[in-house]
């Protein structure tokens, strides 16, 4: 059974995008996955297809209405339906490669896509949806938050990675981030390529790319380290 994806969003045109093409792309036509972009507004009840209103309390900007996005949850996901819900949200969850490659192994996902200043905490509530981050900083919606999520997990199906073991030294996959690369030409404006890597010998390459890996992760992401006691 392929991997499902259901986006809820006010602009369904912006999906699959990316997605389209690459191995994401490849991977859609060849059915490896499937993509369907829900228009949110179909679900209102106006005839002016209204999906949000003023925050209660008073405040600034607008908020998506509970009584219309559940309509078109419940429209998506009925209630049978094994995939989590994902609500793309600047105060979720981080999204981590280990949540990544859970969801990868799972039926798929729905994803509630954002605007405005946000939506009614009821609905979040009553349809058990998951906040997710992809990082710390404001987008101007849910949507281009979806993509990097669908990316980072399709990529993981069985098949669509051409070499199924690619993905394994990539960073944070071992907790760390990932070592320098080189190719063609040995030299570049003066710059050669690490003499261990063209030395054959693998086990000092292995070394010598674990040692890279630790040290990009001491100057730029300490807080991985807390994982990897070992790493000094």
């Amino acid at each position: 059974m392929s991997f499902s994806a259901s986006v809820l969003t006010l602009y369904p045109e912006m999906f699959p995008g990316a997605l389209g093409v690459s191995l994401a792309g490849r991977a859609l036509e060849a059915g490896t996955w499937s993509l369907e972009a829900i228009q949110i507004r179909d679900f209102a009840s106006d005839r002016h297809h209204t999906v949000d209103d003023t925050p209660a309390g008073g405040g600034a900007g607008m908020v998506m209405r509970a009584d219309v996005l559940a309509k078109a949850i419940d429209h998506a996901s009925p209630p049978d339906d094994p995939r989590p819900r994902l609500l793309m949200s600047p105060r979720g969850k981080p999204l981590t490669q280990l949540r990544v490659r859970e969801l990868a192994a799972g039926p798929g996902v729905v994803i509630v896509c954002g605007r405005f200043e946000g939506v009614d905490q009821r609905v979040i509530d009553a349809r058990g949806l998951e906040e997710v981050s992809v990082g710390d900083f404001i987008l101007s919606g849910g949507e281009p938050a979806a993509l990097v999520l669908l990316d980072a997990v399709v990529r993981l199906l069985p098949g669509v990675m051409g070499n199924a073991v690619s993905g394994d030294e990539e960073s944070f996959e071992n907790g760390l981030l990932e070592h320098p690369h080189y190719t063609r030409p040995q030299e570049f404006e003066g710059r050669q390529i690490p003499e261990v890597l063209t030395s054959g010998n693998h086990q000092k390459i292995a070394a010598w790319r674990r040692a890279e890996s630790e040290r990009l992760t001491k100057e730029r992401r300490p807080d991985l380290l807390a994982s990897h006691p070992l790493v000094k």
